[in-house]
């Protein structure tokens, strides 16, 4: 899946969760296609190596996305490194699963921090940066197919992101005045490092591959083409949009996970 050459050039992105996975892939392929890239995420580790390769063309600060200071933070880093801030990527997101019956408080309010509170924090500080400079812009946030699809023990998740896709609409309606599109996209299954646990379990894997249509999982590249586009200038009318990329999943439905995360808990 080849880059275009120069189609960023002169902008500068921030991409959140950019360490690894989806948000390593959308910024490498932002600095593959002339811009310039502020990327937050918790490990520093995988930021390291990506200033390591990148050099002068990608800025980092180890942040916690869940945390509005830092959200701002990372915006300012933008600005202060690169002059200004042009597209946005909310990638960052995670899940700790349980079934509504069992699950803890914590690991319900974890994930919905993580995966909602994130986004509405970043939108809005991204947002509040390219109103003051005036010129427009585009943000991407990425949702998820279970958007659209609930699945067994995943009632945080799928709420999370059908929040996520809804912020969005609400975000495109409010900015359009300022000349800031607002997308989504509706990842399906991507192997990375979030999703080992399925690639770890050939039962597990199978399930899934059996209701998708294409009977693969995607590569985390497959996820920052579509992104890229909606943050381009070729996507100058495509505003409040969900764009599902899943291998057509979204027509064939979840699996049972149920084999997969044990029996509930709960028993009255």
């Amino acid at each position: 899946m080849s880059a275009t050459p120069g189609r960023f050039a002169g902008k500068t992105a921030l991409v959140t969760g950019a360490a690894s996975g989806i948000g390593r892939a959308i910024a490498e392929r932002l600095i593959a296609e002339g811009a310039k890239v502020a990327g937050g995420d918790l490990n520093k580790d995988g930021l390291a190596e990506l200033a390591d390769v990148h050099g002068d063309t990608f800025a980092h600060v180890a942040c916690d996305v869940t945390k509005e200071a830092d959200c701002e933070m990372l915006v300012a880093l933008a600005v202060a490194r690169f002059g200004r801030l042009d597209v946005a990527f909310n990638v960052a997101g995670g899940n700790r699963p349980g079934y509504l019956l069992d699950q803890p408080e914590q690991d319900w309010q974890f994930t919905i921090d993580l995966c909602l509170k994130s986004v509405f924090l970043g939108v809005k500080h991204q947002a509040r940066q390219m109103v003051r400079a005036r010129r427009g812009g585009a943000i991407v946030n990425i949702a998820s197919l279970n958007a659209h699809v609930p699945m067994y023990a995943g009632a945080a998740y799928a709420t999370a992101k059908a929040g996520v896709e809804m912020l969005t609409k609400n975000a495109a309606l409010e900015f359009a005045d300022h000349s800031i599109r607002v997308n989504a996209v509706l990842p399906g299954l991507v192997q990375t490092p979030l999703t080992r646990r399925h690639f770890d379990n050939e039962a597990a894997l199978a399930a899934f591959i059996e209701r998708i249509p294409q009977r693969r999982p995607a590569q985390p590249e497959e996820i920052a083409a579509p992104s890229l586009y909606l943050a381009s200038d070729d996507a100058s009318y495509v505003n409040g949009a969900s764009l599902l990329v899943d291998g057509a999943w979204a027509v064939s439905g979840y699996p049972d996970m149920r084999p997969f995360r044990g029996p509930v808990q709960f028993n009255g």
